[in-house]
């Protein structure tokens, strides 16, 4: 018998699950306020590498000037202290 077929099989791998891009309120702090932050500025600015199937924006960190950024996703806490500062979160 085969050493494939003598293990057991366990787990699943969900062939339709979602990669995001994870970015942190605390990469955002170099921009300057009012900017507007896109995919291609995220780029440029070398916070992120590569979109995998799009960007989820998450709250570690602190943000203290206003911003509109454009993602796919947005943690809760992210909305909430972009929005105490005086930006917005557009979901593309």
């Amino acid at each position: 018998m085969p050493l494939q077929r003598r293990l057991p099989k366990r787990g699943f791998t969900n062939i339709f699950k979602k990669h995001y891009t994870l970015v942190n309120l605390k990469s955002l702090e170099r921009f300057e306020p009012n900017a507007t932050i896109d995919v291609d500025a995220l780029k440029a600015a070398g916070v992120i590498k590569k979109v995998r199937d799009g960007i989820k924006l998450l709250g570690d960190g602190e943000i203290g000037h206003p911003l509109t950024i454009k993602v796919h996703k947005a943690s809760r806490t992210a909305r909430e202290k972009i929005e105490a500062a005086g930006g917005k979160v557009e979901i593309m």
